[in-house]
């Protein structure tokens, strides 16, 4: 988010920018861990609108921004074996077609035609978008922020933000471990922290981070999915299926297999050790949709940490009370795919323009008035 945001401020010609990141490298938080998701799959107008304009970004990121992101657009695969969740599942389907997303609403036999080895029993019906894919984080982040760099920003590394200075309501400055910077704007995109940098401005910005694993697996030491042995057995195609009921989800990695599940168990904490006791669980489920786990060899994992507000809703905004502070944050587990369209709409806000979209139910104020508008495709 801040070398999206970066980005978009120099191409409205604002450089006077310094983007700082408390690790040695950019992308080594939660960026850097995800599974990589892009998808129109929202049940939201906001979040399938800033869906449209990211993921066309991402098309066309290789001429614009320069670099390349791995983009594969081999579809989401939503699996529905609840009557509530498919019936919320329809309505979401019909919003996105006339927002003219191509969601398609499958049985479950064309589910299976689509993901070769996906078991469907007790599926009802599916969804799909051709769409919706896959793209390489830290080669966004690298490409947002090198086009910022040449642009006139500076990046600065390995240096904490330690404090925010306040005079009479406003953004005066920001406190380091590598100094101070005189500033009257600052942009809170600290992802899981963003709760931390909001209270040293005396803010309430409620992000909580929750940790989430991502596992590997291939059918057996030095083997691949596309030996003759396995070939079939998990899609050959980089398909991202979700089990909407269980949250497992799969999709090809090269060779391998990357797949991962929510732990119902899991606490809020900032900790991104590895559960290996959750493992079997994860095992158990999965290969109810995806018999080919049960003979797979897990060769390695992590974990990173989603951001989460009340309503999975991300926070994108002026904060009220604050002039010159910004926050873009919380964006629940879809904060990569969705970093073109929320960095032009906060470079815009900064920048005196109409970002064109309706930004109230991504306003930090509506934690306080009650009124929100939950995002129920969270994964």
């Amino acid at each position: 988010m801040g070398a999206s945001v970066a980005y978009h401020l120099a191409r409205r010609g604002i450089t006077n920018i310094v983007l700082i990141e408390r690790e040695a490298q950019l992308a080594a938080g939660s960026t850097g861990r995800n599974a990589g998701g892009v998808r129109h799959q929202f049940s939201t107008e906001q979040n399938i609108r800033l869906s449209i304009e990211s993921i066309a970004a991402f098309e066309r990121f290789e001429d614009e921004v320069g670099a390349r992101i791995d983009l594969h657009q081999d579809g989401y695969l939503f699996l529905l074996s609840r009557d509530d969740d498919a019936e919320m599942f329809r309505a979401s389907v019909d919003l996105q077609r006339r927002l003219n997303v191509p969601a398609e609403w499958l049985t479950p036999s064309e589910a299976a035609r689509l993901a070769p080895g996906l078991s469907v029993d007790g599926v009802i019906a599916a969804t799909y978008c051709a769409k919706d894919g896959i793209a390489d984080p830290n080669s966004v982040t690298a490409g947002f922020a090198g086009a910022a760099r040449e642009a006139g920003a500076e990046i600065v590394r390995g240096t904490e933000v330690t404090g925010i200075d306040m005079v009479q309501g406003r953004v005066a400055g920001v406190r380091t471990t590598d100094g101070a910077v005189s500033t009257k704007i600052v942009v809170n995109a600290a992802g899981a922290w963003a709760g931390q940098v909001g209270r040293m401005a005396g803010l309430d910005v409620p992000v909580t981070p929750l940790r989430r694993h991502i596992f590997i697996a291939r059918p057996g030491p030095r083997a691949t999915w596309d030996d003759a042995p396995h070939r079939g057995t998990v899609p050959a195609t980089r398909i991202l299926v979700i089990d909407f009921a269980t949250s497992f989800y799969f999709h090809r990695e090269g060779g391998q297999l990357l797949f991962g599940m929510g732990d119902p168990a899991e606490q809020p904490g900032f900790g991104t050790t590895v559960n290996w006791d959750f493992l079997p669980q994860v095992i158990e489920t999965g290969i109810a949709r995806l018999p080919a786990l049960s003979d797979a060899l897990v060769s390695h994992a992590w974990a990173g940490l989603y951001e989460m507000t009340p309503d999975a809703m991300p926070i994108i905004g002026p904060a009220p009370g604050r002039d010159g502070f910004y926050v873009i944050a919380g964006f629940s587990g879809h904060g990569f795919q969705h970093s073109p369209a929320a960095g032009r709409v906060l470079a815009d806000l900064i920048a005196g323009r109409d970002p064109g979209l309706d930004l109230v139910p991504f306003g930090l104020e509506r934690f306080a008035s009650g009124v929100t508008s939950a995002e129920r495709h969270f994964v």
